[in-house]
Formats: structure tokens, sequence, C-alpha cells
């Protein structure tokens, strides 16, 4: 059996809904050699469970630690684990603290079988876990056999709807009614549904539109060795590049917390620290903030003649502020808009992040907002092509390893003007750019009907397209139908189309490859023409163009 250090793993991101943002990464193990419950499986036949179970634990923050972000870190936990002694638990607390992480920001996924283990020790080794400071979240509900009665005691932030439960969304009743009383349940509690394994659009948009917050699936983000998960989630109904426009949890940093009844000694001790926070929230049993400290006026309060005799032993509350908060959800123009308000001058403290109900999730500091929505802005700008506003390559490109990366099958195109040099050189350079305008115009309005499909600009004349391989038709339609001109000039242009089936092409890269001798075949064809290859075949068939309708040729 393979040590947990032997074990690398991957980690898939947890995206809200609502903001589009990324709020938490879960660590899954791969080991080199079989699966994760055959390890654990053999790890129970020598009554070394729990110890392999938390070592694995323990070796994903190590990894994490290797390239660390601000965001909670989702760790998995069988069951049976519940019962296992709590100092069995100090090396996963001694990593924990050597990666500079707080018990808070981790949350521990307890999975099935639960029956295996009695309701009563489990909840008992559940609330030990809180004690420490780990919040906690059920796995597998729908799948595993999660009793009811541990599902109504279980103190639990998170609650993970399995996949299987999914798979009949949209149109299954029983899965919408499965949905919807597990939503209750969480909004009675306080807790919050996350909808995992989301496969594909219909089944995004059916979670949505029922009410869950929160979603995992290779749809969103498939799980990755390393690198930064896609910060925005959004699909954009235009075709214009999305992450322009930033929300507050994109910024979001650890808060550090203590319990509204400290001290301010206990406070002082804290931001002494040799890595001393900006500041320190005061929360309630809830999590709730309640006060807020800034560190360097609390510490010439204390520290100043007298402060020690006069605050030292006293409640922290006497020196702090209200808190200023804001929700995750908000946009950072909203957060700007908070900051900027006449009743407040002290823009450098820290605002306190806070969910649906209030309860603390962080901190952003003003400046790095200020500053991300100016990067954001010149970004954005800089992407956009100055004549149609589309994005460039990279809009494609990321779509395009998205599909590839999850088996989904797609088409890439590759539209261009023909003779463009002949329109510039007669019509004029003016008439070429607003011919230009024009064809990016058509792209953005199909782009807004065509939810899946995605627009580049390239440069010059050459527009490149992804989208779902039931979507080509209507864009090559929409395309060749209409009669282009530029100044009275008429004017045809060249689809090239490569059909890719799921596991068909390996990389953007060969898409790329494969559409150059595609786009040749097609301006060789009169008028406006659209020809279609695929990956592994040298027949093209030639879809439209003067004089080839309906016919095939084998590629020259």
């Amino acid at each position: 059996m393979k040590s947990p250090r032997a074990v690398r793993f991957a980690f898939q991101p947890l995206y809200s809904l609502h903001t589009g943002g990324v709020v938490a990464h879960e660590a899954l193990a791969r080991p080199e050699q079989g699966t994760v419950p055959e390890l654990l499986a053999h790890a129970r036949r020598e009554g070394r469970l729990a110890a392999v179970d938390l070592g694995l634990a323990a070796a994903a923050v190590r990894q994490d630690a290797e390239d660390p972000t601000a965001l909670p870190l989702h760790l998995n936990l069988s069951a049976r684990t519940l019962a296992a002694p709590p100092s069995m638990f100090d090396g996963l607390l001694e990593e924990l603290g050597a990666a500079g992480r707080r018990t808070r920001d981790v949350v521990l996924e307890i999975g099935p079988p639960f029956a295996a283990l009695p309701g009563e020790r489990a909840i008992a080794g559940m609330r030990a876990l809180t004690e420490l400071g780990f919040r906690l979240a059920l796995d597998g509900l729908g799948r595993g056999d999660l009793p009811l009665g541990l599902l109504v005691e279980a103190p639990v932030d998170l609650v993970k709807l399995d996949r299987t439960v999914l798979r009949g969304l949209p149109d299954g009743q029983a899965s919408a009614a499965v949905v919807e009383a597990l939503l209750h349940y969480t909004n009675r509690t306080g807790t919050r549904l996350v909808a995992t394994g989301v496969e594909t659009d219909t089944q995004l948009d059916a979670v949505r539109g029922l009410g869950v917050r929160i979603a995992q699936g290779n749809l969103l983000a498939p799980p990755t060795a390393a690198g930064p998960a896609p910060a925005l989630l959004a699909r954009p109904r235009t075709a214009v590049a999305p992450g322009a426009a930033k929300c507050v949890g994109d910024f979001l940093r650890p808060a550090t917390t203590l319990p509204e009844t400290a001290t301010c000694d206990e406070v002082r001790e804290v931001l002494a620290a040799a890595d001393a926070p900006s500041g320190v929230i005061g929360v309630d049993e809830l999590n709730r903030p309640r006060w807020s400290v800034d560190r360097t006026r609390f510490l010439v309060a204390v520290t100043g003649p007298y402060g020690h005799a006069l605050h030292a032993k006293r409640p922290a509350a006497r020196l702090a502020d209200t808190p200023h908060t804001i929700e995750s959800r908000a946009g950072a123009m909203e957060f700007l808009e908070l900051v900027t308000d006449a009743d407040w001058g002290r823009t450098g403290d820290d605002v306190v992040v806070v969910d649906e109900v209030g309860r603390c999730l962080g901190v952003v500091l003003v400046t790095e907002v200020v500053r991300g929505v100016a990067e954001a802005k010149v970004e954005a700008a800089a992407a956009l092509n100055p004549l149609t506003r589309l994005p460039g390559s990279d809009t494609v490109a990321r779509d395009v390893a998205r599909r590839i990366t999850i088996g989904e099958p797609f088409v890439a195109a590759w539209l261009d003007i023909d003779a463009f040099k002949a329109v510039n050189d007669t019509a004029g350079f003016a008439a070429g750019d607003n011919l230009i305008r024009e064809l990016g115009s058509a792209l953005t309005d199909l782009a807004g009907g065509l939810r899946r499909m995605r627009v580049s600009h390239v440069g010059g004349d050459d527009f490149l397209v992804v989208c779902d391989v039931d979507e080509i038709g209507t864009v090559a339609g929409a395309l060749l139908d209409r009669r282009w001109s530029a100044d009275g000039m008429p004017v045809t242009v060249s689809l090239a189309t490569l059909v890719c089936a799921s596991g068909a092409i390996g990389s953007y890269q060969e898409v790329s490859r494969l559409l150059a001798p595609l786009k040749k075949r097609a301006k060789a064809v009169p008028g406006s023409s659209w020809v279609l290859g695929r990956p592994g075949s040298d027949r093209v068939e030639v879809l439209r163009g003067i004089g080839t309708r309906g016919l095939q040729a084998a590629a020259g």
C-alpha cells in the first residue's frame, strides 16, 4: 500500500452561482495505483483506516501549501474516522500550522459509509472536530447511507448533494422535488447546499433556477494538480470578454477573528504576532461580526500612557468600531460606493465580507479592490479588438480547452473575408473597417442567442468561433445567407469548420493546425463558402459555395 506521502492531489473549485467566483477548493487524492476507496478498504482491513485517512488529509495540506490560496480548503474524511481518538488529529493540526492555515479555514467533508458508526458516536466525533475549529460538511447525500437522524443533528455548515440526484434534472420532477426539499432544510438550519458533479449546461441552469447557491463539477472546472481555477463562472450572453466586472469575493482574504467577548490583552497578543494582521474581527457564536479593531489605532490606545492599566483586562469591544460589512456576492463597484460613503472616513480599515445570513467569510482591503478594478478595466479594454469590441483568441482557446478536458464534442470554425486586400484597395480602408465591424456585430448577435457559442476576433478580417455541434448550422446560415458588401462592392466570406467528437482532439493548438488547410480549401471554393472536416480524416465536405451545393470533395 502506498503511503499517504506518495499520493498526489488534484484540486477542484467550488463556485458561487450568485457571483460566479470560486469560494473554496476541494483536495481529491490521486493514488499512483488503484483508487482511493481501494486504498481505504485495504487500510481498514489492516486496522489502519483512521491513520491512512488522516494521513491523506495531512498530505493534501502539504501539497496545497506548495501553491497556497486564501480560499477555504476542503478535505475528505471517512465517517469511520470520526471514532478516532483526538490525538490522531495532531498530525493534521501540525501540517495546518506549518502551512499557516487555521482550522477555521478548513472544511472536513464527512463521507459514507455512515452505518458502520453508531449515530451518537458520529455526532460526538463531529462536535469534537468543531471544538478544534474545523467546519464540517456531509458528503455524498443521495448516494451513501446517510440517516436522516444524523442529518438533523450533525453540526455542519454544508451538505453536498451527489451527482446521481442531478442526473434527473431538468425534466425529472422527483429530482427537482428532492433538491427543493433539501433547500428548504438548509434555509431553515442556516446551512448551505452544494450541487456536485455538474456536467451539463442544462443541469447548471436547473440547479441555479431552483436556488442552489454553490456548485462543483467538470462543466465549471475539472480537478487540476496546480494552477488557479477560472476566476469567474458567468457565461456571458454576448461575446464580450468575461472577467471585467469583478465581485467582492475575488479579493477575499482570511479574517483574523476572536470571540466578541475577547479582552484587550487577547487582541494585543494576536496583533503582536510576527505575522500580525491589519485588524481583528470580533464574532459571535454564529460567526457574525460584532466589532472590528484596526491594528494601528488599537495599539496606540493600549500602549500609550496608562493604556495597559486602563484596558488590559477589559473587553476589546470598548476600543473597537462597528464593522463595515458587505455581502460576498456584491460587485466591486458596489463595494467602492460603500467605502466612499460620507459617513466613513477610515477607508484604510478592513471591510468584513459576509454571506447571505451575515456570517463572516473574510475581509477585503480597499486598496486592493481599487487596484483590482482598475487593472481589470485596463486588461478587459486591452483584450478587446478596437474595431469589433470582441475579445482575442484567448476566449475561444479557453473554451476549447475546457471542452477537451471534459470530453465534450464541439465545432471550431474560422471565418474570414475573401480577397480582403482587394476590398481595401478598391473601396478604401474605411469601408473595409466598416465591413469588419458588421461581421463582428453579426457574430455578437449570434453569440447572444446561442449561449454555448464563443467568438474571438483574431485580427484583421479573421474570426474564430466555437459552438455545439447542433449550433453550427445556425451560425453558417446566418453568416452565408447574408449579402455582404463594402461601400456597394459585393463581398464573399469563407467558413472553415472542424467537427471534433469527444476524445478526437488533444489541444487547442491541434485545432488551430487542422483548421489552417480547411480555411485554404474554403477560400478555393467560389462564392461564400462553407467546408467541414474532422480530425483524423482527409475527407472535406463542401457544404456551401457557387456550383458546389450538396457536393463533397476530397481534400486537395
